[in-house]
């Protein structure tokens, strides 16, 4: 490297980072000194970007970065190839935007393909980033389709509703037709707004799902409000729902219809996963308890055993910590790659409490994907 030329990595959270908008990123340049000068720099950075500006911030060795992210192919395989494509509504002939990504040396002559529908997070839309899940999917030979059901979560026709459901199926529908899809082996996942929705179309649609991955997911619309009732998430909310909890029963109808809970009892022979960070909640917006009920009526759908409500306030807590674990909370997950506070198991579906906060880990969740294939 050319002398004088500092290399450094940082990482940012891209669960809203969306093409052609700006990030901000703070970091400590070690290597530098107080009286050191703007240069040239080497960055290591999960996606591509285009202008990158420094200036000195408080305290010397600071700088604040600031980047424009161009992410018009963020983070796929080497050959993979993304086609954009547009897919009109059955419900009121809409056209939604999807992506369909190939793998590299994708050839319908070799055959079927597993079908991965990765769903976009709660304020974003379909050109979301989502560079690790797309490149575990498609370095796996599958097919990974990426519907916009109705874009960021601030309208009646997004958040859950059935036009936001149907655009999913319509998307699926689209893709079969056109693509030798492997229909034993059929994969949902989702984090945070898209945690929400792959639980509830696992809730709605068990039937058409080998396995489904939901992370940091929202369970619950009305107890979510309440915590968020002052952000921008509960603005959301009431754009989405027509109001807020209790201000009439169309709109506490709406709550329900759009949360999880109302339909995950259907899910009890799904294989679902719903992972969640110990701390999210607390330094993130989706609380553990949000995937910690949600498994829970998968159990008793299943017959299985719940997570009792005094451990599920142990875990609630900003130091949360089982007093009595089990020896499923306990296990060492390769793919996962945090300590786990709690793992159980009941029928096809698992609940997993990790050493993390508001995130997901793409390696574990296609782990936990491929593992399942339809008799």
């Amino acid at each position: 490297m050319a002398r004088g030329v500092q290399k450094i990595r940082f990482e940012y959270d891209s669960t809203d980072v969306t093409p052609r908008s700006v990030a901000t990123v703070r970091v400590t340049l070690r290597a530098c000194s107080a009286a050191a000068q703007v240069g040239f720099f080497c960055f290591e950075v999960p996606d591509r970007m285009t202008r990158i500006s420094l200036r000195p911030f408080a305290r010397p060795c600071q700088w604040v970065i600031l980047l424009t992210l161009t992410l018009t192919l963020p983070g796929i395989a080497v050959g993979a190839k993304r086609i954009s494509v547009t897919v009109p509504s059955t419900i009121d002939d809409h056209q939604q935007p999807c992506f369909v990504v190939l793998p590299d040396g994708y050839d319908p002559a070799d055959g079927k393909r597993p079908l991965c529908v990765l769903l976009h997070s709660w304020s974003a839309g379909v050109e979301q980033s989502r560079p690790g899940r797309e490149a575990e999917a498609t370095r796996r030979g599958w097919i990974c389709l990426l519907p916009h059901f109705r874009g960021p979560n601030k309208t009646p026709d997004a958040c859950g509703s059935l036009k936001a459901q149907q655009d999913i199926l319509d998307a699926m529908a689209w893709t079969r037709k056109r693509y030798p899809i492997d229909e034993k082996r059929i994969y949902l996942m989702g984090v945070s707004g898209g945690g929400h929705m792959t639980m509830l179309m696992a809730g709605r649609y068990p039937e058409l799902w080998t396995a489904a991955s939901a992370w940091v997911g929202i369970s619950d619309l009305a107890a979510w409000h309440k915590k968020h009732e002052k952000t921008k998430y509960g603005a959301m909310m009431r754009a989405s729902c027509g109001g807020a909890p209790g201000d009439s029963a169309e709109v506490d109808r709406q709550y329900r219809a759009r949360s999880p809970l109302t339909h995950l009892q259907r899910a009890g022979k799904v294989a679902i996963e719903f992972c969640a960070g110990i701390h999210d909640g607390h330094t993130g917006s989706v609380p553990v308890r949000h995937s910690l009920e949600a498994f829970n009526l998968v159990a008793q759908a299943a017959g299985g055993k719940q997570v009792s409500e005094t451990e599920i306030r142990q875990l609630s807590t900003p130091t949360g910590r089982l007093r009595s674990p089990q020896r499923s909370d306990q296990e060492v997950d390769p793919a996962l790659g945090r300590e786990i506070h709690l793992r159980r198991y009941a029928g096809a579906a698992r609940v997993t409490i990790f050493e993390g906060g508001h995130e997901a880990i793409d390696a574990a969740a296609m782990q936990w994907l491929e593992r399942h294939v339809k008799p």
